[in-house]
């Protein structure tokens, strides 16, 4: 399966009161994490929606380990744990200094632009 990770300095609009990420972050975080897993694999999603295929958030969760802080440089580690003919299931490790700081997962769907579900864009399935 696909893996794929990148590093992302905090920063500090993304803290609240006490310094700390604020936890709807992490699900922008996981966001990035696949636009730039597509990228890397030589896919832009722009083209996939001219496309017609518009990949959307059927379930997402994360799990929090520990704070992460302005400043900190995640390293975001994105999995593809299952892909099937209109979805792909992911997984996420947020890391801080080789440190847990949060984990997530997600199931994206594939859909038309009425919102039907439809099959993914073979290029995708294949990687």
């Amino acid at each position: 399966m696909m893996e794929h990770a990148f590093e992302l300095d905090v920063r500090y609009y993304e803290t609240d009161g006490q310094g700390v990420v604020h936890h709807s972050n992490y699900f922008r975080y996981f966001e990035l994490a696949r636009v730039e897993m597509l990228k890397a694999m030589g896919h832009d999603y722009q083209d996939l929606e001219r496309d017609g295929a518009f990949l959307v958030v059927h379930s997402i969760s994360a799990k929090y380990h520990r704070p992460a802080r302005f400043g900190d440089r995640l390293r975001i580690e994105t999995k593809v744990t299952k892909a099937t003919m209109a979805r792909i299931e992911h997984a996420y490790r947020v890391v801080v200094n080789e440190k847990l700081i949060a984990e997530g997962a997600s199931t994206i769907a594939c859909v038309d632009r009425e919102g039907n579900i439809r099959r993914m864009p073979e290029s995708i399935i294949k990687e």
